[in-house]
């Protein structure tokens, strides 16, 4: 049977663009896997924004991110790609990070060469380390992983900073240092994501983020240019927050949940994406088979 990591090089490597929307929690990657999507991402926006309710400035830790991208890895049997910031520090840090994501169940983990504490991405304030520390990042997640299918993603947030020149060069970099994928942060425009796509070898995986705004190439677009896969880090939790923020104000508005129907799912629908009959249907089949068990073991 093909492992949840090799299922995420071959749907990488596969003709059609990977559509990895991020998942806030264990409930929204059941949603995706619901939908249809064959890949989950898990990222520190939205794990910031449902764990903390905050903006996303690298202010967790690495044993808070390993149990919630465990739970979402733990909910769905679809591959995870799960951000690590910078892998929280040196090189220790990151290979604690490594062994501890393995450990959760993830596919793929992807880390910056931004400097300690992260910060999302298309936000402002970002400064990065220089190309030997992130290298050393790099020799280190290599180093940690036990299992070899695990994939390690390093990005550079340089362009905001020096340009796609120093972008491409750094990807460049760390892929000679051993990554298995090399990712230009906010490369968001058809000729730069062209230009990546032919000047950095392997997979390239575009971000949509809403972070970024909504005006974004559609996949058709992007596997015309030769993107492999595109993360959608923070639409579910964007969705979730709208729906639940309408719900609250109608309600409030009415003083009653009457007029709430259009903003909530339907509880077979609800039942139905966290598998209550299924979990019945298990617990009914071991309390069958424990009764056969004992009437056994009494005869």
């Amino acid at each position: 049977m093909t492992s949840i990591r090799q299922r995420f090089r071959d749907l990488i490597a596969a003709p059609e663009v990977l559509v990895m929307p991020g998942a806030y929690d264990a409930l929204s990657a059941k949603l995706i896997a619901s939908a249809g999507f064959k890949a989950v991402g898990a990222g520190g926006y939205a794990a910031i924004g449902s764990m903390m309710g905050e903006a996303d400035g690298g202010q967790s830790n690495v044993r808070d991110y390993a149990d919630h991208y465990a739970r979402i890895a733990g909910a769905v049997d679809l591959p995870v790609l799960a951000d690590a910031d910078t892998g929280f520090g040196g090189t220790g840090n990151v290979r604690q990070m490594v062994r501890a994501f393995e450990a959760a169940g993830v596919a793929a983990i992807m880390f910056s060469d931004q400097m300690f504490p992260n910060r999302c991405g298309y936000l402002p304030g970002k400064q990065v380390v220089p190309s030997e520390v992130m290298v050393a990042r790099i020799l280190a997640a290599l180093d940690a992983r036990r299992d070899s299918e695990l994939v390690i993603i390093a990005r550079t947030d340089v362009m905001a900073l020096d340009g796609l020149d120093a972008a491409i060069d750094r990807c460049g970099l760390y892929l000679q240092a051993g990554a298995d994928f090399a990712k230009p942060q906010g490369v968001d425009k058809s000729a730069d994501i062209a230009r990546v796509v032919k000047e950095v070898p392997g997979p390239h995986i575009a971000t949509q983020s809403n972070a970024a705004g909504m005006r974004h190439l559609s996949w058709a677009e992007l596997g015309a240019i030769g993107v492999a896969g595109v993360t959608l880090p923070s639409a579910c939790l964007f969705a979730a927050a709208e729906g639940v923020r309408r719900m609250l104000e109608t309600a409030y508005r009415d003083g009653s949940l009457a007029g709430t129907g259009d903003h909530v799912i339907g509880l077979d629908a609800y039942y139905r994406t966290v598998g209550l009959a299924e979990q019945n249907d298990r617990e009914q089949r071991y309390d069958e088979e424990a009764a056969q068990i004992v009437a056994l073991r009494a005869e």
